[in-house]
């Protein structure tokens, strides 16, 4: 059953910053979706139900449609980071390895010596650089979990919103 405008217009007041925040986006994508001004939103409040649920129905496919991207970052983000942890566990491997043949040697002659430990300043100049990458990485990664929890957030009250309005 719809919910006449003016008694929308006296929810809309008694709520928090955020909620009204978060409705008025929805009457923007509504009001975008739907081609309809802010008259015309009130008129199929009163009037009709069915443009305002394909409406919210296209609300929330957007809404789900931006989620599942989230997502998609998200899960991307995460392949990278665990593919340069590999790659960073590997090369720490290589080099216990070197170091490993380092002490087994006991009385290894200067040149020996000197070229084991170039090969262990390269595979530490390749080292720095992904752990940079790596930490780089992690960042985003966080930053994209904590997008993906707000998304979270406004979907479930803008599910509770709908749910309000449908009701």
């Amino acid at each position: 059953m719809p919910v006449p405008a003016a008694g929308r217009r006296g929810d809309q007041n008694q709520m928090a910053g955020s909620c009204k925040e978060q409705q008025m986006q929805i009457v923007c994508v509504r009001s975008a979706s739907t081609g309809a001004g802010a008259g015309d939103e009130e008129e199929d409040a009163v009037g009709g139900g069915g443009d305002q649920w394909a409406a919210d129905r296209s609300a929330l496919s957007l809404f789900k449609e931006k989620e599942e991207e989230i997502e998609r970052k998200k899960v991307e983000v995460r392949d990278k980071v665990f593919s340069m942890l590999g790659r960073v566990e590997e090369e720490t491997k290589r080099l216990a390895f070197i170091r490993q043949e380092l002490e087994i040697m006991a009385d290894p002659t200067r040149r020996e010596v000197d070229a084991i430990r170039k090969r262990i300043d390269k595979v530490n100049k390749q080292l720095k650089p992904l752990g940079k990458t790596c930490l780089k990485k992690e960042k985003e990664y966080k930053m994209c979990l904590e997008a993906y929890n707000e998304k979270s957030n406004e979907k479930a009250t803008l599910v509770n919103r709908l749910m309000e309005v449908t009701a």
